[in-house]
């Protein structure tokens, strides 16, 4: 009875298990044939597929991981000039300006000759309590040589940054001495200033340079603001020029200092996010000073909001030149390995409504988008304010100004480039890095008798003294380069200026740095004639429709950090 009952069974086991013969003999025989392509077509997700197939049958060992590596930026530069991929052993660099501050060991540096030359101590950091100098040559780290050509800027804050808490010791050679001298440092949170000069222009005029909007810069702008206070200022240049942008939370709230209560500052719209409006509270301490804006071709991102919110509602006027062009705003996504994803997700337009992005072609190279300045300046616009060419739609301010679209804030005073002083001469001994090199050169040279001024002026008094440019001159002689008498004379305050300001930004803060070469720089002097004649206030035309007045009111709410980065260069490096 048990066997037939048993037997009744027996075809449908031999069935299942022709049926798992058979799956199974397909499995092995797709793996090994083109016939498992069918089924990635029909995937949702075609690149996993892909790299799994990479691993899984390519003739030779892969690396994965660094494909995909090498193929994020390419995928995103299909989308537009502006979404990146960041790897994760960049994203601490790329982070650091505009967090405010970083773990390190408290130095400026440069390269000179594949050694670590520090340039500068930051006061109050790890390196100054241990007693490291300025001039000092670094020559090992943790015990392991680093000189050669080991040495670049990466490596090097690669080693000298790191955890706070952590240890790092540190060889140096000081002086003409040959013995080495050993400084173990415990790393700390260094601070990274996004605010470089505040002072006086005039009796009258305060000055603000800002190189990006960071966490910390609305803060940093209420204690500049704050100090320009206690020299009773009553007009505010904010300079822009070289801002490649930041934060976009930080750019609104540090605009609402300056605008009555419901000003639109700016909106945003894409795809995927609702049109979101940004106002003023009316809170701001400073609604009713002067406001001069300077901006040039390196004004970005954030510094367009700011400079195109101050513009269309009429609330001071831009001087310079006409501003980059990105409109694109860009959201910060994290990847577990510590990388990052800076993604468009939007597009911003200033209060009149224009969205100021720049033309660009999806799929085409950064570095041809990037060519637009250089396209610029070979049409003359750097020059002549008859050379722009704004062909995007029309807006208006609030009092009814014509503005335009598709391509940078176009100032309102426009401040030609000056390079009739800029010869073949001047161009050859920069480009070289003769000018950087000497600088450092000589101020290693007289590091003690500098070392005791505080203030520019101290320093153009002792470099006068020196005949500095003659040796200059001279320096670059030593070097090959032919002197050529005629083109020296034509370039001779460049020059100056060039070899001055490079010693004493290696000596000072960038306080008195700027103070220098803001002295002679034309579109600041601009700025200071303008308060003079009291034309920091925009014209309503003759004619004027209530609809070109009309600016749309009301109040939103943002929570999220959108983020429009960009960068700002350095003679040094910070550590």
């Amino acid at each position: 009875m048990n066997i037939n009952r048993s037997s009744r069974y027996i075809p449908i086991i031999a069935a299942i298990g022709v049926v798992a013969g058979i799956i199974i003999g397909t499995f092995f025989a797709n793996r090994f044939t083109g016939n498992r392509l069918n089924i990635i077509n029909t995937s949702s997700n075609k690149l996993s597929d892909l790299l799994h197939i990479i691993d899984d049958q390519y003739v030779d060992t892969v690396d994965i991981a660094n494909i995909v590596e090498q193929a994020m930026p390419k995928i995103l530069e299909e989308l537009d000039p502006h979404s990146t991929y960041i790897s994760a052993k960049d994203a601490q660099t790329a982070n650091d300006d505009l967090k405010g501050s970083f773990s390190g060991i408290g130095v400026q540096f440069t390269i000179r000759t594949d050694t670590v030359r520090i340039t500068n101590i930051i006061k109050g950091g790890p390196s100054e309590k241990v007693g490291l100098l300025a001039g000092d040559k670094i020559v090992s780290i943790d015990g392991e040589p680093f000189v050669g050509k080991i040495v670049t800027n990466e490596e090097t804050m690669h080693r000298l940054k790191g955890e706070g808490g952590t240890k790092v010791k540190i060889g140096v050679l000081r002086n003409d001495s040959k013995k080495v001298q050993y400084f173990t440092v415990v790393r700390g949170d260094i601070p990274v200033k996004s605010i470089d000069a505040t002072y006086m222009l005039t009796k009258q005029l305060g000055y603000i340079k800002i190189k990006s909007f960071g966490e910390t810069t609305y803060a940093e702008l209420l204690t500049s603001l704050a100090e320009l206070q206690e020299e009773d200022f009553n007009g505010l240049v904010i300079d822009l020029r070289g801002n490649g942008g930041g934060y976009l939370a930080s750019a609104i709230q540090m605009i609402n200092e300056f605008l009555p209560e419901k000003s639109l500052i700016v909106y945003t719209q894409g795809r995927k996010v609702k049109k979101e409006e940004y106002y003023s509270d009316g809170r701001g301490s400073y609604q009713d000073v002067p406001l001069i804006i300077l901006t040039d071709e390196f004004s970005a991102s954030a510094s367009e909001i700011f400079s195109g919110a101050i513009q269309d509602n009429d609330r001071g006027v831009i001087v310079g030149r006409r501003t980059f062009g990105k409109g694109l705003v860009q959201q910060p996504i994290d990847f577990s390995d510590g990388s990052i994803l800076r993604l468009t997700i939007a597009r911003y337009y200033t209060p009149s409504g224009r969205c100021i992005q720049k033309p660009y072609v999806k799929g085409h190279s950064r570095e041809e988008y990037e060519m637009d300045l250089l396209t610029r300046y070979e049409h003359g616009e750097f020059f002549n304010a008859d050379s722009i060419h704004q062909t995007g739609e029309e807006y208006h301010t609030r009092i009814g100004r014509v503005v335009y679209g598709g391509g940078g804030i176009m100032p309102d005073y426009f401040v030609a480039e000056d390079t009739t002083q800029y010869t073949s001469y001047y161009n050859e001994v920069y480009n070289k890095g003769l000018i950087a090199q000497f600088c450092f050169e000589f101020v290693d040279n007289n590091r003690k008798a500098l070392s005791n001024m505080n203030q520019a002026d101290d320093i153009v008094r002792f470099l006068h003294k020196q005949s500095t440019m003659d040796k200059f001159i001279k320096y670059c002689d030593d070097k090959g380069i032919k002197r050529r008498n005629n083109m020296i004379l034509k370039s001779q305050h460049a020059l100056e200026r060039a070899v001055y300001s490079g010693i004493i930004y290696y000596i000072l803060d960038m306080n008195e740095y700027m103070k220098y070469l803001n002295r002679d720089d034309a579109t600041v002097l601009k700025a200071i004639e303008i308060f003079k004649a009291k034309k920091y206030k925009p014209v309503a035309p003759e004619s004027k429709s209530k609809k070109q007045r009309k600016v749309a009111q009301g109040l939103s709410t943002h929570s999220e950090f959108l983020n429009c980065a960009g960068s700002t260069h350095k003679y040094t490096t910070l550590a």
